[in-house]
Parts: C-alpha cells; sequence; structure tokens
C-alpha cells in the first residue's frame, strides 16, 4: 500500500466518448448543458469532443457547435479528440476554448489498428509523423503517447508487454525525431482485456524501460473489472486516470456492442477518496452529473455509484 499516491488527476471523457457510441441522436444542447454540470464537479480535464469524420462517428457531426456553446469555468482544462490533419484544422479553430496539445496514438495490436484507423503498424507509424509535423506547423507541442489496445485485443488476442513496450517506443521514437518532450504516456485497455496482473506486468514492462515517463490508465469496464483494474493502477503509484461520468461510452470499433464503456468517474472518486487519495473533487456533485446524463441518454448508465450514492449522508446521519 505504500506505493498508493497522495493525489490522482482525472480526465473526464464522458461527454467525447459517451455521446459518440449512443444509438439515438443526442441534442447539442444536452450535450452542453452535461459538460456545464461536469465543470461545476472539481474536475481539472474535461475531453468534451470528437473533431471526426461524420460519417464514421455520426455522434459528432455537431462538434463544432458544441466546442463553441459550453461556458468555460477557471482552472478547468477542456480539451477534444482529433485523429488526422482534417480534425486538426476543425479544433484550431477553438483553440482560444480548448487547451491544445498534440498526442501520438499508436494501437499495440495491429488487427485493431486496422479496424479502427485503417492503417498497418507501419502506415500508422507514418500517419503519426505526418500528424506531429503538422501540430508542430501549428504551433502545437506534441506531448503524449497513446497505446489503444494494451492489455489484448478482440481482433488478435492477447497482447504481451513485449508488445506495449515496442509500440512504446515507436512513439517516443516519432517524438524524438521531432525533438518533443513526451510528459504523459496513455495505456488504454480498449476491449476490456485487462486484468489487475495485466496491468501490474504492463506496467512494471513499461517502467523498466523508461521509469522517468508519467503513465496515464485508461480503463474500460467491459467484463466489470474495471475499478479492479484502476486499484492495481493505484497499488502501482500510478496518478492519471481516463474515466467517464455514469461510466459513458466504448469504443464503436471494439465489436462489444451493449458493453460498459470507461470505469464510472464517480466510483473511481469514491475508491479514492474513501482511500485516503484526494481528487478535489465532489462526489456527490458528480453523482448528480451522472443522473443528468441518464436523463440525456435515455436509459440507466452502468454505475453502481449512481444507484448507491456516496456515503457522506449516511455518514451525517449515523453522526
Amino acid at each position: 500500500m505504500s506505493d498508493l499516491p497522495q493525489h490522482i488527476e482525472i480526465f473526464e471523457e464522458g461527454p467525447r466518448e459517451g455521446f459518440q457510441i449512443e444509438a439515438g441522436p443526442i441534442a447539442t444542447a444536452d450535450k452542453i448543458a452535461l459538460i456545464d454540470a461536469l465543470s461545476a464537479t472539481g474536475i481539472r480535464h474535461i475531453q468534451i469532443c470528437s473533431f471526426v469524420s461524420p460519417k464514421l462517428v455520426p455522434g459528432w457531426a455537431d462538434a463544432e457547435e458544441v466546442a463553441a456553446g459550453f461556458e468555460p469555468q477557471p482552472g478547468v482544462a477542456y480539451n477534444a479528440l482529433w485523429f488526422n490533419e482534417a480534425g486538426l484544422k476543425r479544433a484550431l479553430a477553438f483553440r482560444d476554448r480548448l487547451s491544445m496539445t498534440g498526442s501520438i496514438s499508436l494501437a499495440a495490436s495491429e488487427a485493431f489498428s486496422r479496424r479502427n484507423l485503417n492503417r498497418d503498424r507501419a502506415g500508422n507509424i507514418e500517419a503519426m509523423r505526418r500528424q506531429t509535423t503538422a501540430h508542430l506547423a501549428a504551433g502545437i507541442s506534441v506531448e503524449r503517447v497513446g497505446v489503444m489496445a494494451a492489455f489484448g485485443c478482440n481482433f488478435s488476442g492477447d497482447i504481451t508487454p513485449a508488445q506495449v513496450v515496442q509500440t512504446v517506443a515507436d512513439g517516443l521514437a516519432i517524438a524524438a525525431e521531432h525533438n518533443q518532450t513526451i510528459r504523459d504516456l496513455s495505456l488504454a485497455d480498449t476491449m476490456g482485456w485487462a486484468t489487475p496482473l495485466r496491468i501490474e506486468r504492463a506496467v512494471g514492462a513499461v517502467r523498466e524501460r523508461w521509469p522517468d515517463l508519467t503513465l496515464r490508465l485508461h480503463l474500460h469496464d467491459t467484463r466489470g473489472l474495471g475499478i479492479a483494474n484502476a486499484m492495481a493502477g493505484l497499488r502501482l503509484g500510478v496518478a492519471r486516470y481516463d474515466s467517464t461520468v455514469g461510466g459513458l461510452g466504448g469504443c464503436p470499433f471494439a465489436a462489444h456492442k451493449g458493453a460498459p464503456g470507461n470505469i464510472a468517474t464517480e466510483e473511481l472518486v469514491l475508491l479514492c477518496e474513501e482511500m485516503g487519495i484526494e481528487t478535489g473533487i465532489d462526489a456527490d456533485a458528480l453523482i448528480e452529473a451522472g443522473h443528468l446524463a441518464e436523463r440525456i441518454v435515455g436509459h440507466a448508465l452502468p454505475s453502481a455509484a449512481l444507484r448507491g450514492g456516496s456515503l457522506a449522508a449516511f455518514r451525517a446521519r449515523a453522526a
């Protein structure tokens, strides 16, 4: 338990990842309402939309309207997702409202890369070289490497720590070619294959090679192990996590229709706060935002914390 962090950073992705996978159209005003509600919870990082092809992800055809419509709050960094130069160009129109940093996104599974981005490993590396060049030309530093399918893949099976290390090495090599310093390495359990043991092995292998890299975990709760995997990360001292309010979302290219999405932000907050790990987030306000998300999508979300609530009211009553 000695490696538990004193404080963690949570990167909320509910608005972006959650709404892209919903079957029905979500009104732009509702997307903005959830972003504004999350801004009042103490969360300091919110990913608000995706600048991607509306043909591939029709749920984000209104990315520009959402980026223009939310109410920025002091101390909150808002960011967006894009995968190519066309998406970057759209995002640049909002650089006064968004926190703009570049990312090198690779997949430890070549099969998933083909499915998700229509590129093999070599093609994706070349695409990330071009994208890094485009970021720098736009005056945007590239500070993050993200590894998708880092713990297993529905299309190619088990992913070994060696494959993760090789993918990280590919990303760092691209950054080095462009004289960029990577400050954030994200390992993503895109299809829910992670277990605490897989977390330990992958994180251990990366740290053995690059002990000074700051790690982030992007965990899905596909098979109900998301919070257990977060706990494994906490025990290893990992202090950055992606999550989504209510457990919204899921990868539309993972071939897992109906499965839960990311770990629920409020469950992660409750876990940390009950263990004495600071998050800076108001759990009850976050739970209310989760109920708002349920009303917006029109169905229950996977988060057990939305059903059970926080412990604050029960403690007050018992006192």
